[in-house]
């Protein structure tokens, strides 16, 4: 984890307590929600997103919905933007109507979608000839974790952009830590994802042997609490997956996605990975079952074979 040598972090919570224009391009579960946060935190929000809903829902909260992506950066000097697909980012970055379009584009734009690094690498060279600063920030956690701000950014950038956004980003979550150069934020969330997705799927099957062998809920939470897998997952998700809770969190086309990120950065680097397509067969079985929208856990019953009921 970096700083600049030359941040002064008084200054910049000086900055941040008398709050910024801030955009937020995606107004989806975890858009939505951060933008709450950031207003609480004492900064105006505008922000945009293709569902008038949601928009509205934004309105409602106290921020200023705006008809564009470019509409938004006319008001902001920071924006940020958090969806998706690639195209949708570029879209609203590069696109007709995106960002670098307005009359006075933000300085600096984060990035916070679950992306390949190299597309976040290239939208960071396009914004950075037109005068714009991106970091590539994604975070770790579902919304409500935003709405306990004990999510974690991972943010890949230049020092200075960083030492901008960080007083920002930081009070949001748990940690918000700089992980290097252009690209190298969504690297570290890749490799998160690669173990937290894997493991719910490990974790649907520990849980149905446990129950198919004759061990009550009771006995497993109380023995694996104390064991060698205690930890987030366990604490976080093993009791939704144990009652069946498949009210979205996770959603199983996010994972589907973020493990088929996963699987090509390995290729990349000359990794045959095994366990994660295995895996990620799993997701697509539900996925293909019409449960994209529903929870990761609910991939348990993919194990019970209810998918082809």
């Amino acid at each position: 984890i970096s700083l600049p040598k030359t941040f002064d972090y008084s200054v910049a919570l000086k900055e941040r307590s008398m709050g910024n224009k801030l955009g937020m391009i995606g107004l989806g579960k975890m858009g939505l929600a951060l933008a709450r946060q950031m207003m609480a935190d004492g900064h105006e929000l505008y922000g945009y997103d293709i569902d008038p809903i949601r928009m509205e829902m934004l309105k409602d909260e106290g921020g200023t919905p705006c008809a564009s992506a470019k509409e938004v950066a006319e008001h902001c000097d920071i924006t940020m933007s958090i969806l998706l697909a690639m195209d949708h980012i570029e879209e609203n970055t590069i696109g007709p109507n995106g960002i670098v379009r307005a009359d006075n584009p933000p300085s600096i734009h984060v990035e916070m979608s679950t992306m390949v690094p190299d597309l976040h690498i290239g939208l960071a060279e396009k914004l950075a000839a037109q005068g714009i600063d991106m970091l590539d920030a994604p975070i770790s956690g579902s919304h409500d974790k935003v709405d306990r701000r004990i999510i974690t950014f991972m943010v890949g950038g230049k020092d200075e952009a960083y030492a901008r956004v960080r007083p920002i980003l930081e009070p949001l979550g748990a940690d918000a830590s700089h992980t290097g150069p252009s690209g190298s934020g969504s690297t570290m969330k890749v490799v998160t994802n690669l173990f937290v997705n894997s493991t719910m799927a490990l974790l649907a099957e520990m849980i149905l042997v446990g129950e198919r062998a004759g061990l009550s809920h009771d006995v497993m939470k109380h023995c694996l609490s104390k064991g060698s897998v205690q930890g987030s997952m366990l604490e976080n998700t093993a009791p939704r997956v144990f009652a069946r809770d498949f009210a979205p969190r996770g959603a199983v086309e996010i994972f589907v996605k973020d493990m088929g990120i996963a699987i090509d950065l390995a290729k990349e680097h000359g990794i045959d990975l095994a366990v994660v397509p295995a895996a990620r067969k799993m997701f697509q079985r539900a996925e293909a079952a019409g449960w994209g929208k529903d929870d990761a856990g609910r991939v348990i019953e993919v194990y019970e074979g209810k998918d082809k009921a």
